[in-house]
């Protein structure tokens, strides 16, 4: 399958003009939006969720992911795979936790060239049409590349920040639940959050922390929204404390 992982949002044509480029090149191949609303124009944010969400998809699968602040500038074009996955966007960093993380990887400079490249929208003209040629079984159409340039090797293995605010209020970070103590605090908007299960272990109104379904240490309140009753939001620092 193709899935897509984009700050593009699900209102106007951005996400629909992509799905046409890749309904027309690889036709019943099953494309599903994993992210639309990625943190906008930070791929770094991005960086984290991407890495964690990922390795719930099957060797094979070809991420079309585009969180590009850079279009249209000296950025590279890339193509990773890591761990059997497919991963086609900007080499801004998007790509350095997957490759970090995975057992093996490689990545291309894009090399392709369609007839028509806009400099704005590189998803649509560029990015989907290798993700079709990928999906289809294709080579690589780039140059392999053999060494670290356009590494993001000072970013840490996890991020101390809300990387993701989601639809009910929770505050998503880019720590690893299974990097934490299983007593470990977290600090975030002057408030000192215990750790618990699920949300039904602590009264209405509580703030805490918890694994979530993928991994990450979320920040929540029982029955209310942590980016408004705590202030949260993308960027949020979060510490870890004893």
């Amino acid at each position: 399958m193709i899935v897509l992982f984009t700050d593009f949002g699900l209102h106007g044509p951005y996400t629909g003009q992509m799905k046409a480029v890749l309904q027309q090149r690889t036709p019943g191949t099953p494309v599903t939006d994993l992210f639309a609303d990625a943190p906008i124009g930070n791929p770094r944010a991005s960086a984290y969720l991407l890495a964690a969400y990922a390795v719930w998809y099957p060797a094979g699968t070809v991420f079309l992911a585009v969180v590009d602040p850079g279009v249209g500038s000296t950025r590279p074009a890339v193509i990773v795979k890591a761990d059997g996955r497919w991963y086609v966007g900007p080499g801004n960093g998007l790509f350095e936790l997957v490759q970090r993380r995975a057992g093996k990887a490689l990545s291309w400079d894009i090399t392709w060239t369609p007839e028509r490249l806009s400099a704005s929208f590189h998803g649509r003209d560029l990015f989907a049409p290798v993700a079709a040629m990928l999906a289809r079984g294709d080579p690589a159409p780039g140059r392999l590349r053999t060494d670290e340039a356009d590494r993001r090797t000072d970013w840490p293995d996890d991020l101390g920040e809300v990387v993701y605010i989601d639809h009910f209020g929770n505050a998503i970070t880019g720590l690893r639940a299974a990097t934490l103590s299983s007593d470990a605090r977290l600090a975030a908007a002057n408030r000192v959050l215990e750790r618990a299960a699920t949300f039904s272990d602590l009264p209405p109104g509580t703030a805490f922390w918890y694994e979530n379904a993928n991994g990450l240490a979320e920040i929540a309140v029982n029955q209310g929204r942590a980016d408004l009753d705590l202030g949260l939001g993308i960027g949020s620092p979060v510490e870890v404390g004893p």
